[in-house]
């Protein structure tokens, strides 16, 4: 599998080759939206905060939405979960929910997909790679994950291939 990093924004956003789904997570309590999700949804004209007003997906865990892009950005999809209340936010709950977008992704056949790792500010940055490291790369089957993080996440990051 091929994992590489990409700066946290529009630019990292807009620098995303040949991916084939991004992978958002938003949580009950995340208003205004936080980082990538923030990102996209300004990108996509506000789409994202009016599904969660209307209330059709709140972040709750296991929440699941998939949205299009309509030439938004060069990635054809975005997946959003559910991540439950982001205060108070553990390990064993960010393992679960990165297990589950691997699993859902998997799914969907996707082969190569961009992400944020969640939990910024609420754990710290090992607690978050071992999270991504031990439960989303072993539940995605897809080729090739592109991770949008700030430079000092990213450095943390080995850029792998397998």
């Amino acid at each position: 599998m091929n994992v590489s990093t990409h700066e946290l924004g529009l630019a990292g956003l807009d620098s995303l080759q040949e991916v084939d789904a991004l992978c958002l997570f938003v949580a009950e309590d995340d208003r205004p939206l936080p980082g990538i999700a923030g990102y996209v949804d300004w990108r996509l004209c506000g789409t994202l905060s009016r599904v969660l007003l209307s209330g059709f997906f709140a972040g709750a865990r296991d929440d699941s939405l998939l949205l299009p892009t309509d030439g938004g950005f060069t990635v054809p999809r975005v997946f959003v979960l559910g991540l439950g209340r982001r205060q108070g936010m553990d390990a064993a709950a960010l393992g679960a929910a990165l297990a589950s977008a691997g699993q859902v992704l998997a799914r969907a056949r996707v082969d190569s997909v961009a992400l944020e790792i969640p939990g910024h500010g609420a754990l710290d940055d090992s607690a978050r790679l071992s999270a991504f490291q031990e439960r989303f790369l072993p539940a995605f089957k897809g080729k090739k994950v592109s991770v949008l993080a700030d430079k000092e996440f990213a450095r943390r990051l080995p850029s792998r291939k397998a």
